[in-house]
């Protein structure tokens, strides 16, 4: 990674993002209470209540989910003990159970964890994944007639087939019995099978609300082990399947899978399946963990799996998440890297024609308020990855998608949205317009025939136009609270952790500091800033990483920053480092920066320096041999320290406190 050479004066570069910045208020009262309970940093405790929690009871919970008492499963599913009952009979008569899974990580982790249950139950059991170039998403009446003709009496579909109408009526006429088991969001009317698990199903209350499609089969699959009395050996196997496909499905890390998710991270650095033990290893994955991390699955193993299923055979995963063959667990591990090595490859290329394409038509997504992308020999099963880059592009919601046919008569695409945009209510609002078409508020899948797309097109847009203002129109950067840099330390990171599993519905802590410095900067890797900050009047410098920002450089010199804090490891040595996720200039140079006054004054013939963070409502006083004195208005308590955890509380009613913190308030008011 050699440093770059100075840009010269006739280097264009490219604006910075067109960001809208969104920073949390500070609750200076409930902030103390929270930290009070909890002995967090006060940094930590606003981060809490960002996520609305806001009482002692509940910081409990969230930080120790197990402490909770959840409702059985069998009180929240209404088909779950009938479901239960169908396949305990099923395996009772040995009748042949096939499992109708979907190729992206979800679907093909439910299928694995479902396929080792059955097995372990002595069932009859196989499975099909439909094919992504020649079938699409979800069961459809090709794969119901070939199980009828196998002899299946039982299917169960895994991560779909709420929507599956046709396939699902095939099944009933030719006697099949049908279980549903997925998590998509439900249609005006549901399919007339024999048994339906899904999520929203429930009320928004249930704790079970936002399971994926794997959770889904793990409750089933659970519930069927109690039943059988064969549970003993097979929930930890099931959990880390569970917890592989959650993540990876970017499900939100709240309620129950929150709590199962806690206990999947901790037990996959020791995994008992051959098949993720090898995915790790190839993955790059830190064995040594004591947990994994979210970001491991979703950085790391996920797309590894997800590669399969968007460019190859999914039975690759399969095997590898169920086979007990080191050999054979090894070989599909090195599958599964090769692929998705080819994807990224993929992925980049179209990522740059669709640039290209949308700058060069000069297509007028911003008065449109939506952007659809539509270009021949695009492959489909990675535009939805193109599709999420180009939102965190252009900060609109995003239709992408391919010709099919020889004459290229019909259209096949992905789409992705923005908080305030729900893809599926968009796509059922063109649904005369679709044939098949399925996803959820933030994702979805469609296709059209090619001379609906003029009309699609406007439908879209028209949709975008009632739920989105042009203030929408810029990517969110959601922060959490400011920062100095000199608070980030091991022990702060440490704290971080308590707050994980991090993810959709439970966000990372976003930190931002104003007016840095960019000490240094360099492009590494494919496009990524590299970047050394600091900030005035402190010695601190800190490394930072901006993914695909190369575009950017050279970045201005004095910024403000929005940044996710990160471990990064090399030749043995692990750092914290800034992920940086938000830039911009500053709102007020330093000098008149408003968020921090600075001044000094002497007391006994002391000097003292003296700060007021506005942002924190916080007072700081500094002595010559460098212990601050911090003090949030209104509290009777400050902490006294050179390291803030390592400072003591004090009592500031009390001398000589109360004197410095009057001469404090003093010179900052002539100042």
């Amino acid at each position: 990674m050699q440093d770059l050479p100075s840009p010269d004066a006739s280097r264009v570069t490219k604006q910075l993002p067109n960001q809208r910045w969104q920073i949390s208020p500070v609750q200076t009262e409930l902030v103390h209470q929270l930290s009070q309970a909890t002995g967090l940093s006060p940094l930590l405790a606003q981060v809490l209540i960002n996520r609305g929690i806001e009482t002692p009871e509940q910081a409990k919970v969230y930080l120790n989910p197990e402490s909770e008492l959840m409702p059985p499963p069998m009180d929240e599913f209404p088909d779950l003990a009938i479901s239960v009952d169908m396949l305990t009979e099923a395996i009772a008569e040995q009748t042949k159970i096939a499992i109708c899974g979907d190729y992206d990580a979800d679907g093909m982790t439910s299928t694995a964890l479902l396929l080792r249950a059955l097995r372990w139950f002595d069932a009859d059991v196989d499975y099909a994944i439909p094919s992504r170039m020649k079938d699409g998403y979800g069961i459809n009446r090709r794969i119901v007639e070939e199980f009828a003709a196998e002899g299946v009496g039982l299917i169960l579909t895994v991560d779909n087939g709420i929507s599956a109408h046709e396939a699902i009526a095939t099944a009933v006429e030719l006697g099949i019995t049908i279980i549903i088991t997925d998590h998509h969001d439900l249609p005006p009317e549901l399919p007339e099978a024999d048994a339906i698990l899904n999520p929203k199903l429930l009320p928004e209350s249930s704790p079970y609300r936002g399971v994926a499609g794997v959770g889904v089969a793990y409750i089933l699959a659970v519930s069927l082990a109690q039943d059988l009395g064969k549970l003993q050996g097979l929930t930890a196997q099931l959990l880390e399947l569970f917890t592989l496909g959650t993540i990876a499905d970017l499900a939100s890390l709240t309620g129950i899978n929150r709590r199962w998710l806690k206990r999947g991270l901790r037990q996959l650095p020791q995994s008992q399946l051959t098949g993720v033990q090898a995915l790790i290893q190839m993955a790059g994955v830190q064995e040594n963990q004591k947990a994994l991390k979210p970001e491991d699955i979703g950085f790391k193993l996920g797309p590894r799996i997800n590669a399969i299923g968007r460019i190859s055979d999914p039975q690759i995963v399969i095997e590898l998440l169920t086979t007990t063959d080191q050999g054979v667990a090894l070989e599909r591990a090195m599958q599964c890297e090769q692929i998705n090595q080819q994807r990224q490859q993929i992925c980049a290329q179209i990522e740059q024609e669709a640039i290209a394409y949308i700058e060069e038509s000069q297509l007028p997504w911003q008065e449109e308020r939506v952007l659809v992308v539509v270009q021949p020999d695009w492959h489909h099963g990675v535009i939805g990855i193109v599709a999420s880059r180009l939102v965190e592009r252009y900060g609109v919601p995003v239709f992408i998608g391919t010709y099919e046919g020889e004459e290229q008569e019909d259209i096949r695409g992905s789409a992705r949205g923005i908080p305030e945009f729900n893809v599926f209510e968009a796509l059922l609002s063109c649904e005369d317009l679709l044939g098949k078409f399925g996803g959820h508020k933030a994702a979805g899948g469609f296709s059209l025939p090619t001379e609906n797309l003029t009309v699609f097109q406007k439908t879209l847009s028209n949709f975008a136009h009632e739920c989105l203002q042009p203030e929408h129109l810029k990517p969110l950067v959601v922060i959490d609270t400011q920062i100095d840099l000199e608070q980030i330390n091991r022990q702060f990171y440490q704290q971080i952790d308590l707050l994980h599993p991090c993810g959709i519905g439970n966000p990372d802590p976003v930190f931002w500091t104003p007016n840095v410095r960019v000490v240094e900067q360099r492009i590494v890797g494919n496009g990524h800033l590299k970047l050394t900050i600091s900030q005035d009047n402190q010695s601190v410098r800190i490394q930072g990483i901006a993914w695909r920002w190369g575009e950017y450089f050279p970045l201005p010199k004095l910024v403000d920053i929005a940044y996710k804090l990160r471990e990064n490891t090399f030749n043995g040595s692990t750092n914290i480092e800034l992920e940086i996720i938000g830039i911009r200039l500053p709102e007020s140079p330093p000098s008149a920066n408003s968020s921090q006054k600075t001044s000094e004054f002497y007391y006994n013939q002391r000097r003292y320096t003296c700060s007021l963070v506005d942002s924190l409502n916080e007072l700081r006083i500094r002595n010559p041999q460098g212990k601050v004195l911090a003090i949030q208005k209104g509290q009777r308590t400050g902490l006294l320290g050179v390291k803030r955890e390592d400072a003591k509380k004090v009592d500031v009613t009390k001398p000589p406190y109360y004197q410095l913190i009057k001469a404090a308030t003093k010179a900052l008011q002539l100042k």
